[in-house]
């Protein structure tokens, strides 16, 4: 079974910069694109960010020109990098791997004004 574990959130100052992580197992982690989702409270699920296997990025407008995906394949990992955080970025994010139905526990990012 696909397992993916998220960390890396927490609470920063609007300005300020994470770096999120997402651990994957019980799948072939180079075969599958990733992608970074986040849900505010009250909020669909939205994706933010994907990367393909062969490293084509693609970003939503909200986060675009602020966030970078990246992923290790060696290390069966993906990564969102954030800076410029804003208050209306916080939500829980979660990552998915290949767009199958497994989710991980996401991780709380809160950016304060």
């Amino acid at each position: 079974q696909v397992q993916l574990v998220e960390s890396g959130g927490g609470l920063v100052q609007a300005g300020g910069s994470l770096r999120l992580s997402c651990a994957v197992s019980g799948t072939t982690f180079n075969l599958k694109a990733m992608a970074w989702y986040r849900q505010a409270p009250g909020k669909q699920r939205e994706l933010v960010a994907r990367i393909t296997v062969g490293g084509t990025r693609n970003y939503s407008d909200a986060v675009k020109g602020r966030f970078t995906i990246s992923r290790d394949n060696a290390k069966s990992t993906a990564y969102l990098q954030m800076t410029s955080l804003k208050p209306e970025d916080t939500a829980v994010y979660y990552c998915n791997a290949g767009g199958g139905p497994f989710w991980g526990q996401g991780t709380q990012v809160t950016v304060s004004s």
